[in-house]
């Protein structure tokens, strides 16, 4: 279909709104594209920042710098939108200017949050969010000077296992009862904090800041609310993320932490779509609407909002995946964990390595974890998917095939 003169204009230029635009280029959109993005660099591939940040490999452009220009993208880079008027159809630049779209697509993301502790603006506290932000680190950390990571999530995870690579002294604090305690199984975190113990780091779990002790304006320590006091000259606050709702709240958009979607990335205004660390979500298997803060879940949302901008049909919906590397474990995990579940261990074909299948009580498969495990990984994905019924004993033998895990029926059923 022709699209001329229907302008789409999209905001924001990480994995969702840079990929959305070169698939619309690239699905036959020959309209008016517009991405804005408020950071001074093209888009950039997000998961070096915490994996590989302080080398040379954590600046990667997600495309070449010319491709914008040479595929008919306006991009507009060091600029933000300011206010969005949905009945003229107008959004506000920072720079003054003005834009009119025909279709709208807010990639905001999220924005890491902020520790509301004595000392928390302290030289030395940091986030890590941007390049900047990777780049503000690897400069803090060349002095070798001890770390403390306030929060066990992935990215505080990550973060240590390349800090403790290059031997800093590194303390995660977290205020539960265990880290990842939000975004992983027990199983799981019980796994990864004895391999990070195992390689030096000092994991404090059931602990509370009360304080980041300064000295001339710098951060020199965290002090607990036990007393204790942990030496640091640099923190890194990692404690979760709120989604840049702002402005699709101020335009009057359904918003509750997230902006509220439908399965195709429509916002409450059909004209406007959000996909990204922005959007809430329904996703199939949950009654429940999800926001999910991944590379893949951006990216699949993509194809969702181009399908309906094309007015394709609709891509199927993925299972949602997530990735992590911390020292040589290459984490993958796929779909959404519930109450209740049975977990299943497996273990890898290679030493360390293993799958944790959490199975539902109707002996279906609704999410897995696994290190080094690409196997179990891939085929727990199909099972997820196509809810196959396993049988559970089988699958926990690494000597029966994943392809014969699967539960017979029994005769006459």
């Amino acid at each position: 279909m022709s699209t001329t003169g229907n302008p789409v204009v999209i905001v924001g230029a990480g994995h969702g709104g840079a990929g959305l635009a070169a698939l619309l280029r690239q699905s036959g959109f020959d309209g008016e594209l517009v991405l804005v993005g408020a950071e001074a660099h093209h888009p950039y591939h997000r998961p070096p920042l915490s994996k590989k940040f302080g080398g040379d490999e954590e600046y990667q452009l997600l495309r070449p710098a010319e491709f914008y220009a040479e595929n008919g993208i306006d991009f507009r880079r060091g600029v933000s939108v300011v206010s969005v008027d949905r009945p003229a159809m107008r959004v506000e630049l920072s720079d003054g200017s003005s834009l009119g779209y025909h279709v709208l697509v807010l990639a905001t993301g999220s924005t890491p949050r902020q520790l509301p502790i004595p000392g928390a603006t302290a030289r030395g506290v940091l986030t890590l969010r941007t390049l900047d932000d990777a780049w503000a680190l690897g400069t803090a950390l060349d002095s070798r000077a001890p770390l403390v990571i306030v929060g066990g999530g992935y990215v505080g995870m990550e973060v240590a296992a390349v800090a403790r690579s290059l031997d800093i002294p590194v303390t995660i604090i977290e205020r539960e009862r265990r880290v990842l305690a939000r975004v992983a199984s027990p199983e799981l975190s019980e796994r990864l904090t004895e391999y990070h113990r195992g390689r030096g780091t000092d994991i404090r779990v059931s602990a509370q800041i009360r304080a980041i002790r300064t000295e001339s304006g710098s951060a020199c320590g965290v002090e607990l609310t036990d007393d204790t006091l942990v030496e640091a000259a640099t923190v890194l606050v990692g404690i979760g993320a709120v989604p840049n709702e702002g402005l699709a709240g101020a335009a009057g958009l359904a918003c509750a932490n997230g902006v509220i979607v439908d399965e195709c990335g429509r916002t409450s205004d059909p004209r406007v779509f959000a996909i990204g660390d922005v959007a809430r979500r329904p996703l199939p298997g949950t009654d429940e609407l999800v926001r999910l803060e991944s590379i893949p879940n951006a990216t699949e949302q993509a194809r969702q909002v181009a399908a309906a901008i094309l007015e394709s049909a609709p891509p199927e919906p993925e299972v949602p995946w997530f990735w992590s590397d911390q020292f040589d474990l290459k984490l993958k995990i796929a779909g959404l964990m519930a109450p209740g579940c049975r977990v299943v261990a497996r273990a890898g074909k290679k030493p360390g390595a293993f799958g944790l299948f959490h199975v539902a009580d109707d002996a279906t498969v609704v999410a897995v974890e696994t290190a080094n495990s690409p196997g179990d990984f891939v085929t727990g994905k199909k099972f997820i998917a196509a809810r196959t019924s396993i049988d559970p004993e089988r699958l926990a033998d690494p000597d029966v095939s994943l392809r014969d895990v699967a539960a017979i029926p029994a005769a006459g059923v």
